[in-house]
């Protein structure tokens, strides 16, 4: 069994949920790595690509499921502060 760890959502404040620990880890770390620390920021889709190089193959094969992984430590990230979303079309995120 992996190990898990508990994350945050913006979207629904106080609760948590429990996901694979060594993927939210490695995106995390991809996300930090590619987002800018600036407005504009990135979209989604920019994030994405910009992420997958930085990701170990052996959890995200030819980057299987990162959009996923991607969502889930964004919203995580804004909640705790981190990552800020620009009020855009489409939406724009970026480093604290």
């Amino acid at each position: 069994m992996s190990d898990k760890i508990a994350v945050e959502n913006i979207n629904t404040p106080g609760q948590t949920t429990n996901v694979d620990k060594a993927k939210y880890l490695a995106m995390k770390e991809a996300m930090l790595a590619s987002l800018p620390k600036a407005s504009p920021g990135m979209t989604a889709k920019e994030a994405k690509e910009a992420a997958i190089p930085h990701l170990p193959e052996a959890l995200f094969p030819g980057g299987a499921t990162s959009g996923w992984w991607l969502k889930c430590v964004q919203l995580d990230l804004e909640a705790k502060g981190v990552v800020v979303r620009e009020a855009t079309k489409p939406l724009r995120f970026h480093l604290t």
